[in-house]
């Protein structure tokens, strides 16, 4: 009996600890909406812009609005190439593999990929990270938040 209610204890003991981690899930609103409502093309074409609630897509557990059909259908044809990094969260605080959102015209797109940043209280983290771009090469700032990224999707 004893053995049979030690062994229950540490299956509830792992279990709860496997509860206790935080997913590495996209940042999005109670509606799942991602980027604040901001369509995801618009960042690649220079100018963020809402999109609308009549053209969605979902992927990855985000719902993505546009702000036109072409956007709409440039996404749905390829969602990696413009979903954001890091699931929506912000590519500074990455670095340090926490998730932080984001506001959503403080933004950078590196090598075709989109990457949103923090911006509140006098602290934006699009300038940190660009300051320790030239010191360190935003490649190797790249290279550390998703080494980041893929931990905390691990867990």
């Amino acid at each position: 009996m004893r053995k049979a209610l030690l062994a229950i204890l540490i299956v509830a003991f792992l279990f709860g600890v496997g509860l206790s981690r935080i997913p590495a899930d996209p940042n999005v609103d109670d509606n799942r909406v991602a980027i604040k409502g901001y369509d995801p093309v618009s960042y690649h074409e220079g100018v963020p812009q809402k999109g609308v609630k009549s053209l969605t897509v979902t992927h990855d557990g985000a719902v993505y609005h546009f702000h036109d059909q072409e956007n709409r259908d440039a996404f749905s044809q390829g969602p990696e190439k413009y979903a954001p990094a890091y699931g929506g969260w912000c590519a500074w605080a990455m670095l340090e593999g926490d998730k932080v959102p984001i506001h959503p015209e403080r933004y950078k797109v590196i090598e075709g990929k989109l990457y949103l940043f923090y911006d509140q209280f006098f602290i934006n983290t699009l300038e940190k990270w660009n300051r320790l771009a030239e010191k360190e090469t935003e490649a190797r700032l790249v290279e550390k938040a998703d080494e980041n990224w893929k931990k905390l999707n691990a867990m």
